[in-house]
């Protein structure tokens, strides 16, 4: 669904140029649910840009659910990321003048929906995600987790094949991080594909799999079953010795 090949990334700082993408190798197979990790500067946020059609890479080859994403103009990206990516950021990206029937419905209105239909449609991602009831009510009078859950079910309106989420936890209290991350796993039991950007140890552990990058490269690439092995083996090493 997702494919890396050697990408690059630099940005240009006055008459300096930060590299900050050095070469990067990830496939990620469809219905995957993986989580990235890695220190402030690591290059998660760029990676996911990239791979959001949000920002544009310098060297190499990206492969979106097989086609190549290559010299891409913003109208088309918009219709690639219309038609196959949802996103879910930290700071939920709600319109504040917006209801929160209207908030989910929008990316219908881009996909030219009529208003009866979107709205309609709307409410019952709205049922799905608990909220019917605060159908009317603006984003300032929900809570932190039912502005993240408005934003999950305005992510999936638009049946995605990706759902690109940038520390969808990082604003939230543990508790309803994890009903959060109850949502997503629910999310990818349909078959959706999922990338998640944390600093959360613990909400990485849910996913299916973690990538640590590390200053621009991929310092390790492991499921979480062998993670765990490998921490049962360590463990069993110290208790021995």
């Amino acid at each position: 669904m997702i494919r890396l090949e050697n990408i690059h990334k630099t940005y240009a700082t006055g008459n300096n140029k930060l590299h900050v993408l050095k070469g990067i190798e990830v496939n990620i197979n469809e219905g995957e649910m993986v989580s990235v990790m890695g220190s402030s500067g690591s290059g998660k946020s760029t990676l996911l840009n990239i791979v959001g059609l949000l920002d544009t890479h310098d060297e190499g080859d990206y492969f979106l659910d097989g086609m190549l994403i290559k010299n891409m103009n913003e109208t088309k990206a918009a219709q690639y990321r219309n038609k196959l990516l949802g996103f879910v950021f930290q700071s939920f990206n709600l319109i504040p003048f917006k209801n929160a029937m209207e908030n989910v419905a929008l990316p219908l209105y881009y996909q030219n929906v009529g208003r009866k239909k979107r709205n309609r449609i709307a409410m019952e991602y709205l049922e799905r995600m608990g909220l019917l009831d605060w159908a009317d009510h603006l984003p300032s009078e929900l809570s932190g987790g039912q502005k993240q859950r408005l934003a999950i079910a305005r992510a999936l309106i638009s049946k995605p094949k990706v759902i690109l989420a940038d520390e969808p936890t990082g604003a939230l209290d543990s508790q309803t991080s994890m009903e959060v991350m109850d949502i997503l796993k629910e999310v990818n039991k349909d078959g959706i594909t999922m990338l998640i950007v944390t600093h959360e140890r613990d909400i990485a552990n849910r996913t299916d799999r973690i990538i640590w990058l590390k200053d621009g490269i991929v310092e390790k690439d492991i499921f979480n079953g062998e993670l765990k092995a490998y921490k049962e083996r360590k463990l069993i090493s110290v208790e021995t010795k």
